[in-house]
């Protein structure tokens, strides 16, 4: 069985409909916390939680390859490097044959990112674990741009700290790239090189090209993390996703985000998706 963690997420869905395209649907599993959001989907379909070893255990029963889609549970409070240890170990009982793990560019202990920390950790439990392991190491998601400014398009203006340039990748190249992978058209042994799109653009760049998808003027604005920080919290937001906004915006300055590799061309056979042609279809 090709296993895939986190199915009624973004990237899990997508990967599930890419890899129906290498192997038979009865070849396929997924877990998920609440299979209710997944009812539509034509795969062997399991309850399966980080936080309960003994839910792992019966998910990914009969699993040969195992996509871990990284948990976000730092944002909430929660300990992602805990729920990635469960996993690991249940997959190593059960004789799961190589884990595929989605990392990020960031990934390193001295990043600026907390979510790329926690890669670097789980990257070492992965070394550490004597499975096989694969780590997709993402570009930033370019849908977290608009997330992240989704008030700013709409008034005209983009606010936040100084930041950096940023290879962004969509979720549709990732997913088709990731699918590749579990069903082994390509083997590579530990992190595979920056999984980005072929430019790098800031903030800046993304207020231009938005404003000429508008028709509107879409201005930049810098403004302190103090400040920022400060609206976050009048604004009720957890510590942990500050830290992970405040975070992303120190690491874009160190250039943590600005890679461009031909690698996500080359899994694909085709240029990866433009940030403006993702804007075109999403804005």
């Amino acid at each position: 069985m090709f296993i895939v963690t986190g199915a009624s997420g973004k990237l899990g869905r997508k990967v599930v409909e890419n890899l129906l395209l290498h192997v038979p649907a009865d070849e396929i599993g997924v877990s998920v916390r609440d299979p209710k959001k997944v009812s539509d989907i034509v795969v062997r379909v399991r309850q399966g939680d980080f936080s309960d070893a003994a839910s792992l255990r019966h998910a990914w029963i009969g699993a040969r390859r195992l996509l871990l889609i990284s948990s976000n549970a730092a944002a909430t409070g929660g300990d992602p490097l805990e729920q990635h240890a469960i996993a690991i170990r249940i997959a190593r009982e059960i004789g799961v044959e190589r884990i595929f793990y989605t990392s990020q560019v960031s990934s390193s202990a001295t990043s600026h990112f907390p979510p790329g920390r926690d890669h670097a950790a789980t990257e070492k439990m992965l070394a550490e674990s004597g499975i096989a392991w694969t780590a997709m190491r993402h570009g930033f998601y370019a849908a977290s741009a608009l997330m992240m400014h989704k008030r700013g398009f709409d008034a005209g203006k983009l606010e936040g700290p100084e930041d950096g340039k940023v290879a962004w990748a969509t979720h549709d190249d990732l997913a088709a790239a990731d699918a590749a992978l579990l069903a082994g058209d390509e083997v590579i042994d530990g992190p595979t090189p920056p999984l980005t799109g072929s430019e790098a653009l800031d903030l800046a760049d993304i207020a231009e090209l938005a404003g000429r998808m508008l028709g509107k003027p879409i201005e930049r604005t810098v403004v302190s993390e103090e400040s920022m920080e400060a609206t976050a919290r009048n604004a009720g937001m957890p510590d942990g996703s500050i830290a992970v906004m405040l975070g992303y915006y120190r690491a874009a300055r160190a250039g943590e985000f600005r890679a461009i590799d031909p690698a996500l061309a080359r899994m694909l056979g085709r240029a990866p998706e433009t940030m403006s042609t993702f804007l075109k279809a999403n804005l």
